[in-house]
């Protein structure tokens, strides 16, 4: 062999053989590395650098570098060293400021920071900002709303529904029943101008109205299937009538549990009088403005997300099958809402709430 690629002896240590094994075997990921660990492998059974270096196809320049480097310095040999780069230019004490002038201020005459108007009071270039913001997770730019019920039983009916969630009943059926009320059929004044390559679909702003509807939905909690039923009116009668197609297709053997929200259609005599001849229904009532609770909501945004916020109605007829049409999809293929946290992570969380929002100053 020439001067300079004289192959030195490998041996691998205790250790050595079962990471270099796991690091050759990675299918995607860092496969520089995999190279560099099959080098070894290959060498530690006694091959030259030659040999090796036909067998992997490659430089035989390569197979003495990295050979080299694990005698040297062992399996940290065969990883990438950090690179110099560009020093850092932002001082900790700049960072901090930043930082600090996001989260505790806010500019004159406007309600939050923009990376221009940061940049300005601070001296920084608005790339500098931006990038402090993004290394700390800062969007003074987005705002979420928020509601917390005041209802005197929010505790007692947290509990009660998440437990059927988490721990349901056995021989029982837990329904998650609500309505989407006035669901309107609407027509676009132009049409959609279809997705292309760059180009998002666009559609007119301006609509034509041509009715209304409501839908009734029962999601099973079990099984993720949702019985549904379109109404052109929202009123107690309508909802009895839903409950008669329940009592219907349910089983009798089954125990009936059902998750509402307080709206006064729920409550009205004649519904109750329906409930007293049927005593295997057990009504749940979420907390006031805690619609979140109930899982059919869920349901009703992907509704509204996949079939009719962009679509177009020229009746409600057409609205009212486009709906159904997306049921006999889903449930199809139906797959349950799975309800991860427990009662107490749901109360711990809104009680760090109201300590963060009644020590703000606000």
């Amino acid at each position: 062999m020439g001067r300079g690629r004289r192959s030195l002896p490998v041996r691998l240590e205790q250790g050595d053989r079962a990471m270099l094994e796991a690091w050759s075997r990675r299918p995607k990921t860092a496969q520089a590395l995999a190279t560099r660990a099959r080098i070894v492998l290959l060498a530690a059974e006694g091959q030259s650098s030659t040999a090796v270096a036909g067998q992997l196809k490659i430089h035989l320049q390569t197979v003495l570098k990295w050979r080299a480097r694990f005698v040297e310095r062992g399996l940290e040999g065969l990883l990438d060293e950090p690179r110099p780069g560009q020093p850092r230019k932002l001082s900790d004490a700049q960072i901090e400021a930043v930082i600090a002038r996001t989260l505790e201020s806010k500019p004159v005459g406007a309600t939050h920071w923009s990376t221009r108007s940061m940049a300005q009071v601070t001296g920084l270039n608005q790339t500098a900002v931006s990038r402090i913001w993004r290394a700390f997770a800062l969007q003074p730019h987005r705002s979420e709303n928020f509601k917390l019920s005041k209802d005197p039983l929010f505790i007692e009916k947290v509990r009660d529904i998440v437990g059927l969630y988490l721990n349901p009943p056995d021989r029982a059926l837990v329904l998650c029943v609500d309505e989407k009320s006035q669901i309107q059929a609407l027509e676009r004044t132009q049409p959609l101008l279809p997705l292309r390559p760059g180009q998002a679909e666009r559609r007119a702003h301006d609509y034509k109205r041509h009715g209304t509807t409501s839908l009734f939905a029962a999601l099973d909690t079990r099984t993720g299937t949702v019985l549904g039923k379109t109404f052109r009116r929202h009123r107690a009668r309508e909802f009895r009538q839903f409950l008669d197609l329940l009592e219907h297709n349910v089983p009798a053997a089954l125990e009936v549990h059902l998750i509402l929200d307080n709206s006064s259609t729920h409550k009205t005599p004649a519904i109750h009088r329906w409930l007293v001849k049927r005593p295997r229904y057990h009504l749940h009532f979420t907390p006031t403005s805690s619609s979140w609770l109930n899982l059919v909501e869920r349901w009703f945004a992907a509704l509204t997300d996949k079939q009719l916020r962009r679509s177009s109605f020229r009746s409600t007829r057409q609205l009212e099958q486009a709906i159904r049409d997306f049921l006999a999809v889903h449930n199809a293929q139906p797959r349950p809402f799975v309800w991860t946290k427990s009662a107490d992570q749901i109360l711990d969380s809104v009680a760090r709430y109201c300590r963060r929002i009644n020590d703000s100053g606000h």
